[in-house]
């Protein structure tokens, strides 16, 4: 069974993909914080991180850069719902990482059909 890590401050929004991604088979832990997030895969190494990308603390760039320096077969997908999310993308770009960011709010059949791309059903 694949392991999907959730990482958002908002607990509500968290819960709601977990539940979401549990309904289709997934394993799942929920994190609220990326210092958290990292905390979990040390102990329970995900197959894909899904992200908020503004977090307290470690937001959720530099979550995805630092799992994958660890986990380096992990998929990543993050979530916005802030207009400034696009200067970061490019500057992620051009130190070489290439993550998918979806803008929030998402639809949970797009944020299956990602995983779902990325890890299988």
């Amino acid at each position: 069974m694949a392991h999907i890590l959730v990482v958002d401050d908002e607990v509500n929004i968290a819960a709601t993909l977990a539940l979401i991604l549990q309904s289709r088979g997934y394993s799942v832990a929920v994190a609220h914080s990326g210092e958290q997030a990292l905390d979990l895969a040390a102990t329970q190494p995900p197959d894909m991180l899904i992200s908020d990308v503004v977090l307290p603390g470690i937001d959720g760039f530099e979550l995805a850069i630092k799992l994958k320096d660890r986990l380096p077969t992990c998929g990543v997908l993050l979530i916005s719902g802030q207009p400034a999310t696009a200067e970061r993308i490019a500057r992620a770009k051009l130190a070489g990482h290439h993550f998918e960011v979806l803008g929030k709010p998402v639809h949970p059949s797009e944020i299956i059909a990602h995983v779902v791309d990325c890890i299988g059903p």
